[in-house]
């Protein structure tokens, strides 16, 4: 951790600071529920035209411009995983880090110490029904997001399907348990849960992975990401529709619609098991959303698997997240 802190921290600020033009007239951490935003401070506008955005695998591709300890991105998990069962034959969704939180040498839009963030984190969890502990902002802050960020450039190195489950892992760690994934032991340990060789991932992420991450803030300026969620839906012609913030998942159906108007949604197996296979751990919104039942018997369902024995609860003071058991599949 010692070599990321010091050299590589320095090199990945220089990134961002060479990308963005600072105005601090808001603050990333100050997500806004309604409009369902982490805005970064004003940036220069730059034109969007770049080749990274065509389809080429599929038909749409999907830049998905996120962090880890960006709240709303977290929010949106449901509408995200649902998209994935139902386009994911016609997506090809590359994730992106932008660079939330740099440092605390900043004081803007009311937010000038970590404690600042911890109520209105609890406020967001209750506006997106998904499980945030703000209490890690009093107990073990995060000095940056950028430690987490460039852990996930080293993760997708190793296998890209695999640093998504890691990506979840740190979040979980992050707004569930209050653990600062800053720290490389909580590193380390999300590594391991999501299959990954965490002595090669430390490797990366004190070399290959820092350059990589100064590749994803580099595109966020040619695109002009102002904040998270952002994602960016092309087909091979290059017709590019931005969706921007939390939105419901009517609007990425629609865009796909827009861009691809041949998709069709794909079906795909409702029953808990399946959904558990496939996700490995699931919020009560979460499995309201993917098993199409109402948000009540979501938790009770998952309440009496919890009590049989087929499930994991991990609680927090806003909410809880359930993973299967392990030899538990039926």
């Amino acid at each position: 951790m010692a070599q990321y802190t010091s050299e590589a921290h320095d090199t990945a600020q220089h990134a961002i600071d060479s990308t963005t033009v600072n105005t601090n007239s808001s603050n990333p951490l100050l997500c806004n529920p309604e409009t369902g935003i982490c805005e970064l401070p004003m940036q220069q506008t730059v034109t969007n035209n770049t080749n990274a955005l065509v389809a080429v695998e599929k038909p749409i591709k999907v830049i998905y411009y996120t962090d880890p300890i960006c709240s709303t991105c977290w929010g949106i998990e449901p509408q995200l995983r649902k998209l994935k069962l139902e386009y994911g034959d016609i997506l090809a969704i590359e994730y992106r880090m932008g660079g939330l939180l740099p440092d605390w040498s900043y004081n803007s839009g009311g937010i000038s110490k970590p404690s600042d963030v911890a109520h209105h984190w609890d406020e967001v969890s209750g506006y997106y029904d998904m499980p945030i502990d703000g209490d890690v902002w009093l107990e073990d802050p995060l000095h940056s997001s950028y430690p987490p960020s460039v852990a996930f450039k080293a993760a997708q190195l190793q296998d890209k399907e695999k640093a998504i489950a890691f990506l979840r892992e740190m979040r979980t760690m992050l707004f569930l348990q209050k653990k600062n994934i800053t720290r490389w032991e909580h590193l380390a340990a999300a590594a391991v849960t999501a299959g990954l060789n965490s002595i090669q991932l430390k490797e990366d992420y004190e070399g290959k992975a820092v350059e990589l991450f100064q590749e994803d803030l580099a595109l966020a300026k040619k695109l002009a990401v102002r904040g998270f969620p952002s994602m960016f839906f092309t087909d091979a012609a290059g017709r590019t529709e931005l969706v921007y913030g939390s939105k419901p998942y009517a609007v990425y159906a629609n865009t796909v619609a827009k861009l691809y108007p041949e998709a069709s949604k794909r079906t795909y197996s409702k029953s808990w098991n399946d959904l558990f296979v496939k996700f490995q751990s699931l919020t009560a919104k979460e499995f309201a959303e993917l098993g199409d039942v109402s948000r009540a018997a979501s938790e009770a369902m998952l309440e009496e698997l919890t009590a049989k024995g087929m499930l994991q609860k991990i609680e927090s003071k806003n909410g809880s997240l359930w993973k299967m058991k392990v030899g538990k599949k039926q």
